[in-house]
Protein backbone atom coordinates (compact mmCIF):
# COMPACT_ATOMS: atom_id res chain seq x y z
CA UNK A 1 0.00 0.00 0.00
CA UNK A 2 1.35 3.44 -0.86
CA UNK A 3 2.49 5.59 2.03
CA UNK A 4 0.01 8.33 1.09
CA UNK A 5 -2.88 5.83 1.20
CA UNK A 6 -1.73 4.55 4.60
CA UNK A 7 -1.43 8.10 5.91
CA UNK A 8 -4.91 8.89 4.58
CA UNK A 9 -6.44 5.88 6.36
CA UNK A 10 -4.73 6.78 9.63
CA UNK A 11 -5.73 10.43 9.31
CA UNK A 12 -9.38 9.41 8.84
CA UNK A 13 -9.25 7.19 11.93
CA UNK A 14 -7.54 9.83 14.09
CA UNK A 15 -9.97 12.57 13.04
CA UNK A 16 -13.14 10.64 13.90
CA UNK A 17 -15.10 12.31 16.68
CA UNK A 18 -18.72 12.54 17.65
CA UNK A 19 -20.33 15.79 16.54
CA UNK A 20 -23.42 16.88 18.47
CA UNK A 21 -24.97 19.41 16.07
CA UNK A 22 -25.46 18.16 12.51
CA UNK A 23 -27.18 19.80 9.56
CA UNK A 24 -27.92 19.04 5.90
CA UNK A 25 -26.66 17.63 3.73
CA UNK A 26 -26.93 14.02 4.80
CA UNK A 27 -25.60 11.16 2.69
CA UNK A 28 -27.61 10.23 -0.38
CA UNK A 29 -28.68 6.63 -1.00
CA UNK A 30 -25.47 5.74 -2.85
CA UNK A 31 -23.22 7.18 -0.14
CA UNK A 32 -25.22 5.44 2.58
CA UNK A 33 -25.00 2.14 0.71
CA UNK A 34 -21.23 2.53 0.49
CA UNK A 35 -21.13 2.97 4.29
CA UNK A 36 -23.34 -0.11 4.84
CA UNK A 37 -21.07 -2.15 2.58
CA UNK A 38 -18.05 -1.01 4.62
CA UNK A 39 -19.86 -1.88 7.85
CA UNK A 40 -20.65 -5.39 6.72
CA UNK A 41 -16.97 -6.19 6.12
CA UNK A 42 -16.29 -6.16 9.89
CA UNK A 43 -14.64 -9.22 11.44
CA UNK A 44 -17.37 -11.81 11.89
CA UNK A 45 -16.62 -15.29 13.23
CA UNK A 46 -18.51 -17.91 11.17
CA UNK A 47 -20.08 -15.09 9.16
CA UNK A 48 -23.14 -14.86 11.38
CA UNK A 49 -23.69 -11.22 10.36
CA UNK A 50 -25.16 -10.15 13.73
CA UNK A 51 -25.36 -6.46 12.78
CA UNK A 52 -28.51 -4.94 11.34
CA UNK A 53 -29.24 -1.32 10.46
CA UNK A 54 -32.56 0.50 10.41
CA UNK A 55 -32.79 3.84 8.60
CA UNK A 56 -35.21 6.35 10.13
CA UNK A 57 -36.58 8.39 7.22
CA UNK A 58 -36.85 12.15 7.64
CA UNK A 59 -40.65 11.86 7.43
CA UNK A 60 -40.67 9.49 10.43
CA UNK A 61 -38.52 11.52 12.84
CA UNK A 62 -41.48 12.90 14.78
CA UNK A 63 -43.06 9.48 15.32
CA UNK A 64 -39.62 8.04 16.17
CA UNK A 65 -39.26 10.78 18.80
CA UNK A 66 -42.59 9.69 20.28
CA UNK A 67 -41.32 6.11 20.39
CA UNK A 68 -38.13 7.25 22.15
CA UNK A 69 -40.22 9.05 24.76
CA UNK A 70 -42.40 5.99 25.35
CA UNK A 71 -39.29 3.80 25.53
CA UNK A 72 -37.67 6.09 28.09
CA UNK A 73 -40.87 5.97 30.17
CA UNK A 74 -40.72 2.18 29.84
CA UNK A 75 -37.30 2.25 31.56
CA UNK A 76 -38.87 3.97 34.57
CA UNK A 77 -38.21 7.61 33.72
CA UNK A 78 -41.06 9.74 35.05
CA UNK A 79 -39.64 13.25 34.78
CA UNK A 80 -41.84 14.99 32.21
CA UNK A 81 -39.08 17.34 31.03
CA UNK A 82 -36.85 14.37 30.14
CA UNK A 83 -39.68 12.56 28.36
CA UNK A 84 -40.44 15.70 26.36
CA UNK A 85 -36.76 16.41 25.62
CA UNK A 86 -36.12 12.97 24.10
CA UNK A 87 -38.93 13.54 21.58
CA UNK A 88 -36.69 16.13 19.91
CA UNK A 89 -33.56 13.95 19.69
CA UNK A 90 -34.33 12.74 16.14
CA UNK A 91 -34.10 16.37 14.97
CA UNK A 92 -30.45 16.69 16.02
CA UNK A 93 -29.40 15.48 12.57
CA UNK A 94 -30.93 15.13 9.12
CA UNK A 95 -30.50 11.34 9.12
CA UNK A 96 -30.72 8.67 11.82
CA UNK A 97 -29.68 5.03 11.56
CA UNK A 98 -30.17 2.46 14.29
CA UNK A 99 -27.50 -0.18 14.77
CA UNK A 100 -28.83 -3.48 16.09
CA UNK A 101 -27.16 -6.69 17.19
CA UNK A 102 -29.18 -9.84 16.56
CA UNK A 103 -27.55 -12.36 18.86
CA UNK A 104 -27.52 -15.99 17.76
CA UNK A 105 -26.75 -19.08 19.79
CA UNK A 106 -23.77 -20.77 18.16
CA UNK A 107 -21.46 -23.40 19.67
CA UNK A 108 -18.31 -21.65 18.41
CA UNK A 109 -19.31 -17.98 18.50
CA UNK A 110 -20.22 -16.67 21.96
CA UNK A 111 -22.46 -13.62 22.25
CA UNK A 112 -19.56 -11.38 23.26
CA UNK A 113 -17.86 -12.05 19.90
CA UNK A 114 -21.05 -11.10 18.08
CA UNK A 115 -21.25 -7.88 20.10
CA UNK A 116 -17.63 -7.07 19.26
CA UNK A 117 -18.35 -7.76 15.58
CA UNK A 118 -21.29 -5.36 15.70
CA UNK A 119 -19.13 -2.69 17.32
CA UNK A 120 -16.54 -3.12 14.57
CA UNK A 121 -19.30 -2.82 11.97
CA UNK A 122 -20.49 0.46 13.49
CA UNK A 123 -16.93 1.82 13.53
CA UNK A 124 -16.51 0.89 9.84
CA UNK A 125 -19.83 2.62 9.12
CA UNK A 126 -18.74 5.81 10.92
CA UNK A 127 -15.33 5.87 9.23
CA UNK A 128 -16.86 5.33 5.79
CA UNK A 129 -19.27 8.21 6.32
CA UNK A 130 -16.46 10.43 7.57
CA UNK A 131 -14.19 9.78 4.59
CA UNK A 132 -17.16 10.74 2.40
CA UNK A 133 -17.35 14.12 4.17
CA UNK A 134 -20.07 13.51 6.76
CA UNK A 135 -20.06 13.72 10.54
CA UNK A 136 -21.74 11.42 13.02
CA UNK A 137 -22.65 10.91 16.63
CA UNK A 138 -23.14 7.39 18.06
CA UNK A 139 -25.51 7.49 21.04
CA UNK A 140 -27.17 4.94 23.27
CA UNK A 141 -28.40 5.70 26.80
CA UNK A 142 -31.08 4.09 28.94
CA UNK A 143 -33.60 4.04 26.11
CA UNK A 144 -31.77 1.20 24.32
CA UNK A 145 -32.59 -1.12 27.23
CA UNK A 146 -36.34 -0.61 26.88
CA UNK A 147 -38.32 -3.77 26.19
CA UNK A 148 -40.95 -1.63 24.47
CA UNK A 149 -38.31 -0.15 22.14
CA UNK A 150 -36.93 -3.60 21.30
CA UNK A 151 -40.44 -4.91 20.57
CA UNK A 152 -41.16 -1.94 18.28
CA UNK A 153 -38.04 -2.86 16.31
CA UNK A 154 -38.93 -6.56 16.11
CA UNK A 155 -36.11 -7.60 18.44
CA UNK A 156 -36.07 -10.28 21.10
CA UNK A 157 -35.23 -9.46 24.70
CA UNK A 158 -31.68 -10.82 24.17
CA UNK A 159 -30.98 -8.73 21.07
CA UNK A 160 -29.26 -5.39 21.47
CA UNK A 161 -29.86 -1.89 20.23
CA UNK A 162 -26.21 -1.02 19.75
CA UNK A 163 -26.94 2.64 19.27
CA UNK A 164 -28.61 5.45 17.43
CA UNK A 165 -26.30 7.00 14.85
CA UNK A 166 -26.96 10.63 14.00
CA UNK A 167 -25.61 11.59 10.55
CA UNK A 168 -25.18 14.87 8.73
CA UNK A 169 -22.72 17.69 8.18
CA UNK A 170 -20.93 19.43 11.04
CA UNK A 171 -22.04 23.00 11.69
CA UNK A 172 -18.46 24.00 12.49
CA UNK A 173 -15.04 22.41 12.69
CA UNK A 174 -14.10 21.08 16.09
CA UNK A 175 -10.60 21.06 17.55
CA UNK A 176 -8.46 18.05 16.74
CA UNK A 177 -8.39 15.31 19.32
CA UNK A 178 -5.40 15.49 21.67
CA UNK A 179 -2.62 13.02 20.91
CA UNK A 180 -2.94 9.87 23.04
CA UNK A 181 0.13 8.39 24.67
CA UNK A 182 -0.22 4.75 23.69
CA UNK A 183 2.32 3.74 26.37
CA UNK A 184 -0.42 4.41 28.94
CA UNK A 185 -2.54 1.67 27.35
CA UNK A 186 -0.10 -0.81 25.83
CA UNK A 187 2.13 -3.29 27.65
CA UNK A 188 4.27 -6.17 26.49
CA UNK A 189 3.75 -9.62 27.95
CA UNK A 190 6.79 -11.48 29.27
CA UNK A 191 6.93 -14.97 30.68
Amino acid sequence: MLKSAVDSVHQNIHQRQSIGHLIEPAPNAEQLEQAFQAALTAPDHHRLKPTRFVVIPETERESFGELLSQALADTGQTEEAQLERVKHHPFRAPLLVLALTKLQDHPKVPHFEQILSSGAAVQNFLLSLQVQGFSTMWRSGAVVESKLFKQALGLTENDLISGIIYIGTAVKAIPARAEINSADFVSHWHK
